[in-house]
């Protein structure tokens, strides 16, 4: 089921939590990707992963937002030349290979096919690209609770995501988490909210975190089987079909006679 994009513009800009969201997931992102390391590079988000793509704008060389039918699409960035396109969650209008990174934002958990999902992404992304996914974390309080995006769709464990991106074809790299305050809208946790993420980070296996994150690369498989010989024609062949020279028979008859004679005569 996806959600209306309505209601996530409304939870990443007009709410207080949404925007302490969009901070700590979007910092996430930079410490993977730095963005002044991206120059030259094509930074695509797919979902509604909007919110953290500012920081390449004027930095990569280009930066798209990919928003599923579903959901519904809005301009982004407001006030600027347009970056978002509305697209078919499998069918994305993208050349193939053409993407360097690719983050995945509210997209596994309310994708039809989440396996088709990512095989568009396999075919996006280049040789070396990277993808980043940010998913709902099965074990969190923010899936239990309906009142943020985080509570909507599949949520996902580490190793489920790993399993599900293996299938595609994709490399794990690293995996990590997020979010580690509740899903409350009190000024403590608002105001605590990067304390608990540096204290989450350090002691992982004691908080759990709302959000699952993986980053993953594209894996290409050389290929296996029987060698094939390769026929490499010779230079020569281009003089196929021409005949070649042969003696003049008639001339030839006369020299040999005449030699005969000469022999005779002395």
């Amino acid at each position: 089921m996806h959600q209306d994009v309505i209601e996530l513009r409304k939870f990443y800009y007009s709410r207080a939590l949404g925007r302490v969201v969009q901070k700590v997931l979007r910092d996430r992102l930079t410490q993977s990707w730095p963005p002044d390391q991206s120059a030259g590079m094509t930074v695509a988000g797919y979902g509604f992963a909007a919110p953290l793509l500012r920081p390449y704008r004027g930095r990569a060389r280009r930066v798209i937002s990919l928003m599923p039918g579903p959901q519904g699409v809005m301009a982004w960035p407001p006030g600027l030349p347009n970056c978002s396109v509305l697209c078919e969650e499998t069918a994305w209008p993208l050349d193939t290979g053409s993407v360097d990174r690719l983050v995945l934002l509210h997209a596994l958990e309310s994708g039809d096919n989440p396996q088709a999902l990512l095989a568009e992404a396999s075919r996006v992304l280049g040789p070396g690209g990277r993808m980043l996914v940010m998913a709902t974390n099965r074990a969190g309080l923010w899936a239990r609770s309906d009142a943020t995006p985080f509570g909507f769709g599949r949520s996902y464990t580490a190793g489920q995501l790993e399993a599900l991106a293996r299938s595609a074809g994709f490399v794990t790299e690293a995996t990590g988490a997020a979010l580690y305050i509740p899903p409350s809208d009190r000024r403590f946790w608002l105001r605590s909210a990067q304390m608990w993420e540096r204290t989450g980070l350090r002691i992982s296996q004691m908080l759990v975190a709302g959000v699952t994150l993986a980053e993953f690369s594209k894996q290409v498989q050389a290929p296996i089987g029987k060698t094939r010989r390769v026929s490499v024609p010779s230079p020569l062949d281009v003089l196929e079909g021409i005949a070649r020279p042969k003696p003049a028979t008639g001339r030839g008859k006369h020299v040999r006679e005449g030699k005969g004679q000469l022999s005779r005569d002395g």
